[in-house]
């Protein structure tokens, strides 16, 4: 177990982490299954390609620690765990806590090292410095402005220097065409994204956009990669 994560699997814990301002959402099994046939019938594996997308451009490297906020059911954060091999180490965090406990499961049965915990983005429970690359992924929607803020701020001060943040988020509803429009969930414009992470003292390295397809219900997204300064 690594000495830098501090455990919030108490309840009293678990009642703090959902005082967050943010969205949370739970569901469990349910949510996973209802989530593979949204992607496999509205968005015709679009989210699967998306979650590929994030991990290319973060350039995992074996050892190196990680951490997933708004991990949700798990399903990103145990591919991360394969790029960073045995002696990596990958944390998720997320405030909703039948997600966590369905990852827990996910991760024993397929043998993935993947720690999970509750917990929120405007305060992680981890020291200063503590990861080489955060994740947050198809979340930040999840959030008023203040916590987005707060939330990159927390980020990067979890990081070590010239460490690695990748963002990656649905386009927000006004830019929407087509059948993209009637998806429901929110989203972010991606010069928003980047300048709420240059905001908290990161650099941008990249962005990116995968666009909305005709015959696909998926909504378009934006990904900005960045580094702490």
């Amino acid at each position: 177990m690594h000495s830098f994560s501090r455990h919030r699997h108490d309840s009293e814990s678990e009642a703090k982490a959902k005082e967050t301002k943010g969205l949370i959402l739970n569901g469990g099994w349910r949510y996973d299954l209802e989530g593979w046939l949204h992607d496999t019938f509205s968005f015709r594996g679009k989210v699967r390609e998306l979650r590929k997308r994030v991990i290319t451009l973060a350039h995992l490297q074996a050892g190196e620690h990680v951490l997933d906020i708004g991990c949700g059911t798990g399903t990103l954060a145990m591919e991360m765990a394969r790029s960073v091999g045995p002696e990596g180490c990958v944390i998720g965090v997320d405030p909703g806590t039948q997600q966590i406990d369905w990852a827990r499961v996910k991760a024993a049965r397929r043998n993935v090292s993947v720690e999970f915990q509750v917990g929120v983005i405007e305060q992680l429970p981890f020291p200063d410095q503590a990861f080489d690359v955060v994740f947050a992924t198809l979340m930040m929607h999840h959030l008023p402005q203040s916590l987005k803020r707060q939330g990159l701020l927390e980020a990067a001060r979890v990081l070590k220097s010239g460490g690695r943040l990748v963002i990656a988020d649905f386009t927000r509803k006004q830019e929407r065409q087509g059948r993209a429009a009637r998806f429901h969930a929110g989203g972010s414009n991606i010069r928003d994204l980047v300048a709420l992470v240059s905001d908290a003292g990161f650099e941008v390295v990249e962005t990116e956009e995968m666009q909305q397809e005709g015959f696909s219900v998926f909504p378009g997204a934006g990904i900005v990669s960045a580094k702490i300064r």
